[in-house]
C-alpha cells in the first residue's frame, strides 16, 4: 500500500522524523521496516524537490529585485555572503 502524497513540506517533514523514531526503536519487524524506509526515501525526495522549487523561487524574486533596481538606475544589492 502506498502512502498518500503530504499536503505540505512540514507534514513530510514531520513524518520522517516519526519514520525515524520507529525504525530507532528497533520495535518495526523486516517487512514494515523494508515499508518504512521505502516511504522516507520517497518522502526525503518529495521534500527534496520543495527545497529545490522554493529556492528556485527565491533566485527568481531576487533576478527581479536586480533589475527594477537597474531600471530605477539605483545602486546594486549588496553581495550575498
Amino acid at each position: 500500500m502506498s502512502a498518500p502524497e503530504p499536503t505540505s513540506y512540514e507534514a513530510a517533514s514531520a513524518r520522517i522524523e516519526e519514520i525515524v523514531r520507529r525504525l530507532d526503536s528497533g520495535e518495526a519487524g523486516l517487512r514494515e521496516t523494508l515499508e518504512l524506509v521505502a516511504e522516507g526515501r520517497r518522502l526525503v525526495e518529495w521534500c527534496a524537490g520543495e527545497l529545490e522549487a522554493v529556492g528556485r523561487g527565491l533566485e527568481e524574486l531576487r533576478l527581479e529585485e536586480l533589475v527594477a533596481r537597474l531600471e530605477r538606475g539605483g545602486p546594486e544589492p549588496p553581495a550575498a555572503a
